[in-house]
């Protein structure tokens, strides 16, 4: 990330039939593609998916998405940190006319695989973007910058959970009892951005 910080303000949708692991059957890959179809009819700006099977891209599940999105650009989200080969799907995401990944190198933060993330970026040679992504704060921001990533994405999470009691179990979202919610952290992000702009 070399000269200005850009900080650019986009609706990206991410289309996901369901929790869990990242291989879909064709009933599920049927309801991402009408889900993307509806996604840019609404005006989204990018579509975000991932789709894998046996530790590989799975491109019966990206192809159809890609067709789907038309000129909207697609990204491939942190299901590419579970494929065995990291390297051989930036080349297949690259030749699918995937735009960018989301990735931590295969670890669960990204600050944890610096040199993942080095060799992932000398890799992609530009033909893909490399986005980092997972557990990154002020605190990591500038060492993931350093790596050379395209892009860094965080959720800015502040360190105050909003308390809210649920009084009957709505099943494991809302479980009954004392439980709360993370929250989007104004200062946090502010800090983020002073931080990526004198990087």
């Amino acid at each position: 990330m070399g000269g200005d910080v850009v900080v650019a303000v986009e609706d990206l949708v991410m289309v996901r039939p369901r929790a869990g692991g990242f291989a879909y059957d064709a009933d599920e890959v049927a309801l991402m593609v009408a889900d993307t179809l509806r996604a840019v009819a609404a005006g989204a700006h990018g579509i975000v998916i991932g789709g894998t099977r046996d530790g590989r891209v799975d491109p019966e599940i990206v192809r159809p998405v890609l067709d789907a999105a038309g000129d909207v650009p697609v990204s491939f989200h942190r299901a590419f940190d579970t494929l065995a080969d990291q390297k051989a799907g930036l080349d297949e995401l690259a030749e699918l006319g995937v735009i960018r990944v989301l990735t931590a190198a295969g670890a669960s933060r990204a600050v944890d695989a610096l040199d993942g993330l080095r060799a992932l970026v000398e890799h992609a040679a530009g033909r893909i973007q490399v986005m980092a992504g997972g557990g990154i704060d002020p605190s990591n921001v500038a060492e993931i910058v350093a790596t050379g990533v395209d892009g860094i994405h965080a959720s800015a999470k502040g360190i105050v959970i909003v308390s809210d009691a649920v009084a009957v179990s709505l099943g494991t979202g809302a479980p009954a009892g004392e439980g709360g919610y993370e929250t989007t952290d104004e200062a946090t992000a502010m800090r983020l951005r002073e931080i990526l702009r004198g990087a």
